[in-house]
């Protein structure tokens, strides 16, 4: 693959973000997660690789990357309610989890979107509850780090919505009122994507301050569950995820934040598996940043919801098969391109750069179902290959 100017400052930028554990870590095997997690959270402090939560409850576990023979090891567990999809990012030696979604009691009726912050010290080994409510709903959001400390937020479900939604499926009995269990899925599905009211602002959370702010608005329709990697301080990444439940977007933008304010700028698309096929975009893939490329991988769709959009069919997936995916996509320059498959279709797990590749970690498989695999997806800039 030809090496542009782009990608020649891209790999200098990211030289001091590399880990130091080199051609030791390459020759490990790595070790599976103690249980399957998918729609958890993953944040990686130093060499330590933490992934945990969504399907493990509120167990959360560490991986020393420079030492995986050691395996994962369980931390303290979550202290809030059980959560899904929530937002994670570092700010110095500490992970924050903002929103998220579950239920608040194991007696509750509906699933709600969470408004908590929560801090977990990986040095102390202790989770602790800030005193502060998101702006926003953020489950389905991604969060970066910045280089002062704060955190960067894009995207997130309406929680008002969201909630309301919830609360009325749980309250209909679907065998004895089919039709108007089908009536009140097809209403809220079959809104146009702006209808859903998602967050459109690129937010930012200061823990030292314990304040939100705002860099402007998301010019674009607004994600949930995409990619996000961080290409440097303050600049990152949003690929593909969702514009509304079901409807997803092959869209690639790269924001850069620039003191007050961020810039946003449309990349190229992902481009189609197949010669002359639409790419639908996928939600909950993959992703990180290897030897200066940009890998993708992995994710859901639902092939032909983007052709029932276009056509007015706002219920886009309705009667649709949901796919699992299994590319792997390579950003190389201005352009992308298929470059392997993963072992499987898999969506909504962690994933870590280390050198020499990607390090997926748990997720979702075809049937649905979560998985504890780790392995190494590795790239040398050429060539895509699988090491367990």
């Amino acid at each position: 693959m030809p090496v542009s100017m782009t990608t020649r400052s891209l790999r200098a930028g990211l030289a001091v973000l590399a880990l130091s554990t080199g051609a030791a870590m390459a020759a490990e095997t790595w070790p599976d997660l103690p249980a399957p997690v998918k729609n958890g959270i993953a944040a990686r402090v130093g060499d330590m690789a933490f992934v945990g939560l969504g399907s493990a409850g509120t167990d959360l576990y560490a991986l020393d990357l420079s030492a995986p023979a050691a395996g994962w090891q369980k931390r303290a567990s979550f202290i809030g309610p059980a959560t899904n999809g929530a937002a994670v990012a570092v700010s110095a030696t500490t992970i924050y989890l903002f929103s998220g979604n579950g239920k608040a009691a194991e007696d509750t009726g509906s699933p709600i979107i969470f408004d908590t912050v929560y801090a977990y010290d990986t040095q102390s080994d202790r989770w602790s509850k800030r005193d502060t409510k998101t702006p926003v709903g953020l489950s389905g959001a991604k969060a970066v780090s910045l280089g002062d400390g704060r955190i960067a937020l894009v995207g997130g479900y309406n929680k008002a919505l969201f909630d309301t939604y919830l609360a009325e499926i749980g309250a209909i009995d679907k065998e004895a009122d089919p039709e108007g269990f089908r009536a009140l899925v097809a209403s809220y599905m079959g809104m146009e994507p702006k209808a859903y009211r998602w967050n459109d602002k690129l937010l930012v959370y200061d823990p030292a301050a314990n304040r939100w702010s705002s860099l402007g608005d998301n010019p674009y329709l607004p994600n949930c569950d995409p990619a996000l990697v961080a290409e440097g301080d303050g600049r990152f990444l949003v690929m593909s995820g969702e514009i509304k439940p079901g409807l997803r977007t092959p869209e690639v933008k790269r924001v850069e934040i620039k003191g007050a304010s961020a810039v946003w700028k449309k990349l190229a698309d992902l481009p189609p598996v197949l010669s002359g096929q639409r790419q639908e975009g996928v939600a909950g893939a993959y992703a990180g940043i290897v030897g200066g490329d940009v890998l993708l991988a992995g994710g859901t769709n639902f092939p032909g919801a983007r052709a029932n959009a276009q056509a007015g069919r706002w219920f886009a997936h309705d009667g649709l098969k949901k796919g699992w995916r299994d590319e792997v996509y390579v950003l190389g320059g201005e352009s992308w391109k298929l470059a392997g498959r993963l072992p499987r279709g898999l969506a909504y797990g962690a994933s870590f750069a280390v050198p020499g590749g990607l390090l997926i970690a748990g997720g979702e498989d075809g049937d649905g179902m979560p998985r504890a695999d780790v392995f190494l997806l590795r790239w040398d800039g050429r060539n895509m290959s699988i090491e367990n």
